[in-house]
């Protein structure tokens, strides 16, 4: 039988059933919803842009005056350096509470277990608090053989100073918090990479170094980023126990000045900018450990988008063609 055409061996694909799609009326598909909420916006922010500039008791003037004055840089300098402390103790001792927790030994794992609990079900408030007032449990302390002699030994009130108690309430709380974060992101790789690892010669250390860290950090970076922006605004507790930081010296200003709204003012500018800096530098990071994934962390500049993204849903009007 002859045969039309070249023929390869294959059958023939299917047929398309039913009659083509017109797409030449085609359009976006309408979201009235979307400008009623838009217009809602809108007018809320025309009245706290107005509310800004008319209201006079906000005090733009006593802001910009006090803004960068020396103090209030001190007390700033205060909160970045306890940000920091606090936060290298706590990815310090969150990695070695993560060790324990996923340990076979089960002592280890019970000591981890109960720092965990005692810290994440206490406030950070009281913990500072509590720190502060050591002396009051303990009259001293002494560094030593345990149950032996001691070598040396200090007064509580002269070595718990105010900076000290703080570094270590916001320090050995977040270790509590890391070591959930960093176990978490650890047992989010699978064990049959490890298994692989080990298959091939690899060494605990080179499995870890090589397959295990760098998939675990896309899990351990998002929520560590968080916690130091977190530790930023944490860091105003220590205001209770007259330590020199952004909002005690605020606190400390307005109460000679009674300019309180102002003075306010002055600290949550500051924070917003120390929160917008670090939200920047987190979606860096998490960019920069998302590479090759499929679903790419967005940066910060894709939160800020308003048009939505190219191949957004249509609808087509108009019927098949005749």
């Amino acid at each position: 039988m002859a045969a039309t055409g070249k023929t390869t061996g294959r059958p023939a694909p299917p047929a398309a059933e039913g009659p083509a799609l017109d797409i030449r009326d085609a359009s976006r598909r309408k979201h009235p919803g979307r400008w009623v909420a838009a217009a809602v916006v809108a007018v809320l922010a025309a009245q706290l842009g107005h509310m800004l500039v008319t209201n006079d008791n906000f005090g733009w003037p006593v802001v910009a005056s006090w803004f960068t004055a020396e103090s209030i840089m001190r007390g700033l300098g205060i909160t970045l350096m306890l940000t920091v402390i606090a936060m290298v103790i706590g990815i310090v001792l969150g990695v070695l509470l993560a060790v324990c927790r996923i340990s076979g030994n089960p002592l280890l794992r019970a000591a981890a277990s109960a720092y965990i609990w005692f810290f994440r079900g206490t406030p950070t408030l009281v913990q500072l608090i509590f720190f502060y007032n050591l002396s009051a449990l303990l009259p001293e302390i002494s560094f030593g053989i345990p149950f032996g002699p001691a070598f040396v030994t200090f007064t509580t009130n002269s070595l718990i100073t105010p900076l000290l108690a703080a570094i270590l309430g916001l320090g050995l709380n977040e270790g509590a918090y890391m070591a959930e974060i960093i176990r978490g992101g650890l047992l989010s790789v699978d064990p049959g990479q490890r298994e692989a690892g080990a298959a091939i010669g690899m060494t605990n250390y080179r499995i870890m170094k090589r397959i295990v860290l760098p998939q675990a950090m896309r899990f351990i970076v998002p929520p560590t980023g968080n916690q130091v922006i977190s530790m930023v605004k944490a860091t105003a507790l220590v205001s209770v126990i007259a330590l020199s930081d952004l909002l005690y010296t605020v606190q400390s200003i307005y109460n000679r000045t009674f300019e309180t709204i102002p003075m306010l003012l002055v600290a949550c500018v500051w924070y917003l900018i120390l929160t917008s800096i670090l939200f920047v530098v987190q979606s860096f990071i998490e960019r920069h450990y998302s590479r090759g994934d499929r679903h790419q962390t967005p940066s910060f500049w894709d939160f800020l988008r308003i048009r939505p993204k190219a191949g957004a849903p249509t609808t087509v009007s108009g019927g098949p063609a005749g």
